[in-house]
């Protein structure tokens, strides 16, 4: 991870200030052989990551929702709950369905490496393995998450200043309130967790915003507003706010 240079003045970068080291990567390492786990969670760690263990998938599940973890490396065939079932909860719990899952396993015929990716693994890695090539696919897939992230982030907050105004623009044209009674012929089968987003898109928050209220990802944020597009048969953020409000949707 890069060091973050401390600010100088006007919010710059003072080149003269000590740099500032960022967290390190925290990494959740699942499986159920002893030996293996041991050996890869120390090389892990020499190489500057934080790692924690678990010895199935059922503990890794646990344990990921205690430490939400930056990557989860996993192997496949483990006890009482294996990589594919690990995989699957992750993916449908609202603050860890944007993390980064790497398959660490024995089986590596194609046909199971499909498999995999199919699923929604990020990477894939058969046993036995050269452990900086592990290393290297791990720091590969933090560096993909991060421009995601980045990205996401940009375009958020280029958007948001015009958003805003179009929003007061849209409320004012709706009169006293800002918004329309719900309508009865409008019905939307929204999860709660759609509508909670619906709401925050509606206040003018930015997606890094509304994942830092929620509790979640700005991966998954994404996730509900290209839902809520679909639902609503809108195509951009105004156009959502504006179906929102005319129907009642918001507050």
């Amino acid at each position: 991870m890069a060091n973050i240079p401390a600010a100088g003045p006007a919010g710059l970068p003072d080149p003269a200030a000590p740099a500032i080291p960022s967290p390190p990567v925290r990494l959740l390492l699942v499986d159920d052989e002893p030996g293996l786990r041991t050996a890869v969670k120390a090389y892990l760690e020499d190489e500057g990551f934080q790692v924690t263990t678990a010895n199935d998938g059922e503990e890794g599940w646990t344990v990921a929702q205690q430490m939400l973890p930056d990557v989860v490396i996993t192997d496949v065939m483990m006890p009482r709950c294996d990589g594919f079932g690990l995989l699957k909860r992750l993916r449908g719990d609202e603050r860890l369905g944007g993390t980064p899952v790497v398959f660490l396993t024995a089986k590596g015929m194609t046909a199971d490496r499909i498999a995999g990716f199919q699923a929604g693994a990020d990477d894939y890695i058969p046993k036995p393995f050269d452990p900086d090539e592990l290393v290297a696919r791990v720091r590969n897939v933090v560096r993909r998450q991060e421009r995601l992230l980045a990205e996401a982030a940009r375009f958020a907050d280029a958007d948001i200043g015009s958003l805003a105004k179009q929003i007061t623009e849209i409320r004012s044209m709706l009169g006293p309130g800002g918004a329309r009674k719900a309508s009865p012929d409008v019905s939307l089968d929204f999860t709660p967790r759609e509508a909670s987003v619906l709401q925050l898109v509606a206040e003018g928050m930015m997606n890094k915003e509304i994942a830092r209220r929620l509790e979640t990802s700005i991966r998954n944020v994404e996730k509900y507003v290209s839902r809520l597009f679909i639902k609503t048969g809108t195509s951009s953020r105004t156009e959502l706010v504006r179906y929102a409000l005319e129907h009642g949707l918001v507050e």
